[in-house]
């Protein structure tokens, strides 16, 4: 049986086994670390370090997406990001950039970036055109319910699990259809974007079904409210182990990309699910 592989700009990620993708957030206002990494060098030295701690891929974003947070300009956006996916595409892993403005993608792709990481799965301006003008970058596609400022004021109802894959498996289909070959993409079913905390546990716990499609999945739990929820944790920072509980969780359950803020923490949990694994 051929390994399964995300084919991005620079790298074929072999993902038999699960990847780690670090949360660089040059933002002010991002929910669990905003500021931390807020220009160039700190997000750079940030970058350094996790891959010390074991990151397989970074994940750089210049926009918070947290429940209620304002939209960036694109130009502020810019100011951002680009440094950093400029530096950050020397250090020798792919660089995925969160972003669902059109421009951004273009500016970074030219840039070197290998992935495009979507809350909006494309659906903003010309965002499809040009990931199928790539010839090979990575994107991610997620499901949100709504929009950042909206999404849980009024969340899904019921049973999310059927809606959050048709709606993957349309944006998907979208793609292919556009000549964009099915290894180049990975879904990702939005935890917290929009959902209950009883949906955001159901999904994890029916996750293989989402698996069901044949694309694989990026499991984004780190740190989100749901885990606050039911730990009582409602310091960000404090859910650094629930973090990694719901992490190993999409992993047993197929997740091929964890992202998270807690690299070294997640890295050596697999390394213990791994062995008895």
């Amino acid at each position: 049986m051929h390994k399964p592989v995300w084919t991005t700009s620079r790298f074929d990620l072999d993902l038999s086994s699960p990847k780690v993708m670090a949360i660089v957030n040059v933002t002010p206002d991002s929910f669990s670390d905003g500021g931390q990494h807020a220009n160039t060098s700190a997000a750079l030295r940030h970058c350094e370090q996790v891959m010390r701690d074991g990151a397989h891929i970074l994940d750089i974003g210049g926009e918070s997406t947290r429940p209620g947070s304002p939209a960036v300009s694109l130009e502020d956006e810019l100011a951002r990001v680009l440094p950093v996916v400029k530096e950050a595409v020397k250090l020798g892993v792919p660089v995925s950039v969160d972003t669902y403005k059109p421009e951004v993608m273009q500016a970074v792709l030219d840039a070197g970036a290998d992935i495009i990481n979507d809350i909006w799965a494309l659906r903003r301006g010309n965002a499809l055109d040009i990931v199928a003008a790539h010839p090979r970058c990575g994107v991610c596609l997620m499901h949100m319910h709504r929009d950042p400022q909206t999404m849980q004021v009024a969340p899904m109802e019921g049973d999310v699990l059927a809606p959050v894959s048709a709606f993957l498996g349309q944006r998907a289909e979208a793609l292919q259809q556009r000549g964009v070959a099915a290894t180049r993409i990975m879904l990702d079913p939005g935890i917290g974007f929009g959902k209950t905390v009883e949906q955001n546990f159901s999904l994890l716990a029916r996750q293989p079904e989402l698996l069901s499609a044949g694309y694989p999945v990026l499991a984004g739990w780190s740190r989100k409210s749901s885990l606050g929820a039911v730990t009582g944790r409602n310091d960000p920072r404090d859910r650094v182990a629930a973090s990694i509980a719901a992490a190993l969780l999409a992993a047993q359950r197929g997740a091929s990309v964890l992202r998270v803020h807690d690299v070294r923490e997640t890295v050596d949990a697999l390394a213990v699910w791994s062995a008895v694994h």
